[in-house]
């Protein structure tokens, strides 16, 4: 009996490890599929950069990092930026814009506007060494907007009244509990012309186009790519093989390598696809955006 439990010790302890760690064991089984290699071609370091901008343009730092990162990696010799963004506050807009204008003294960079090229986001993509546009975007909105809800009748009928104490004539400016005076309305037209000023200004220097004819391509119009194209906006017309293609052209790159989804993101969004799913399966009134 001696014998035989000498000789099974080992399976004995083996198997009692892996009941005791199976979780662990499962957990670093995980991590090892996501993050191990595929194939002898990942291993290779990618010589572009794709960078996506998409949606309302509000918080931009994981789209500097990618952009500050591109521009301090020696391996990257091209960058496309993939855009479909209706616009969005003023000041990210500009910080991506000065970004990409820091980017392009060092290496090409690319704009291809893949559905929607407006107002922020437009900005954001002035400085770019070529802007080109899917046929069917929509491009320009260059204008600025301020605007609130005037609450008050609401207010009185709910039984609501505000008070505050202020220093300055024009603390209260943008108030929703009353009807902005003219005043405050005049103060606020001061701030919006002005931004109006950059935005066209900046416009006009980075694509090379007379500011005095600014109603032209600015004043709020809406394009189509071919319009656009038109009033000097963008530079041309193509689909995404275009942008790229463009990329590798002016990177000089022999054998052109993009960069591809980080597989630990990727795998995070899969997860939270699958959960949203199950959760709308089994509780419908329950909707994930």
């Amino acid at each position: 009996m001696q014998f035989l439990k000498k000789i099974f010790s080992p399976i004995g302890a083996t198997l009692k490890f892996i009941q005791e760690h199976f979780k662990a064991m499962i957990f670093v089984l995980i991590l090892f599929l996501i993050f191990a290699p595929a194939s002898q071609e990942n291993l290779i370091p990618n010589n572009l950069e794709q960078i996506n901008l998409s949606g309302p343009i509000m918080e931009v730092s994981e789209v500097l990092a990618q952009i500050e990162k591109a521009e301090s990696n020696n391996n990257i010799k091209g960058v496309l930026l993939v855009v479909d963004s209706p616009g969005g506050a003023v000041s990210p807009s500009i910080e991506i814009a000065y970004a990409l204008k820091r980017l392009k003294k060092k290496k090409p960079v690319i704009v291809y506007a893949s559905g929607t090229l407006a107002s922020g986001s437009y900005y954001a993509s002035i400085w770019a060494d070529e802007i080109i546009a899917n046929p069917g975007s929509m491009v320009g909105s260059i204008g600025v907007i301020m605007q609130g809800a005037n609450l008050s009748e609401l207010m009185d009928k709910v039984g609501i009244k505000t008070q505050s104490v202020q220093a300055g004539k024009y603390k209260q400016i943008g108030t929703p509990n009353r009807e902005w005076e003219t005043y405050e309305v005049n103060e606020l037209n001061k701030v919006i012309q002005g931004t109006y000023d950059m935005f066209t200004g900046d416009v006009a220097d980075a694509r090379g186009l007379d500011i005095k004819k600014r109603d032209s391509f600015a004043n709020a119009h809406i394009f189509t790519a071919s319009q656009a194209k038109e009033v000097g906006l963008i530079d041309s017309l193509g689909v995404s093989y275009d942008a790229k293609m463009r990329v590798i052209e002016l990177s000089g790159v022999k054998n052109p390598i993009w960069n591809k989804e980080d597989k630990f993101d990727k795998f995070m969004k899969k997860l939270t696809a699958s959960t949203a799913v199950v959760l709308h399966t089994y509780f419908p009134s329950i909707v994930l955006k």
